[in-house]
């Protein structure tokens, strides 16, 4: 393995990653949560959905299964499931499809509070419109090219996502 990439990350930029979804998480119920507790109740438990999903069709066959990942998802699903084929990560294949639902967890807030500011202006829906739309995609981008996908240890092994993305920009 090159030097620079992690058998286990270290806890600061595992703690970036989570930050970053919570972040997310916490900016969306913020807007969604206009439209009434129930709506706020039904985006929390929709972004718990995603991350049920991620870790069972995914972390559970990746090599940081038990440990601290760059998005720090690893050892958390070493609590909740069993450990996976790893052969099985590897012949995962990515698709625009397969991440809507990754997708929907920035888009539900930004439709909703499009709707929330054509109906009465409010500044800080807007800024937290702008930090959700921020975070989403500068943010998210610099997690994982800067820390997660750099020193990645499943990169090297073979990771359907950095598949995707390299075939993206040929």
């Amino acid at each position: 393995m090159p030097s620079d990439v992690f058998d286990s990350f270290p806890p600061r930029m595992a703690l970036i990653g989570l930050g970053l979804a919570a972040a997310l998480y916490i900016l969306g119920t913020y807007i969604i949560s206009r439209f009434g507790v129930l709506a706020a109740v039904v985006y929390v438990c929709y972004c718990v959905f995603v991350e049920v999903y991620v870790l069972r069709s995914s972390c559970v066959h990746c090599h940081y299964y038990g440990k601290l990942c760059g998005l720090g998802r690893g050892r958390l699903c070493s609590l909740i499931f069993k450990p996976g084929d790893p052969r099985r990560f590897l012949e995962r294949q990515i698709s625009f499809r397969s991440l809507i639902p990754d997708l929907l967890v920035p888009a539900i807030p930004l439709i909703g509070g499009t709707i929330l500011l054509l109906r009465s202006f409010s500044s800080s829906v807007l800024v937290v419109m702008l930090a959700i739309l921020a975070l989403a995609s500068v943010g998210t981008g610099l997690v994982r090219t800067r820390i997660a996908c750099r020193h990645c240890a499943q990169r090297e092994i073979g990771c359907p996502a950095e598949r995707y993305f390299s075939r993206q920009r040929d």
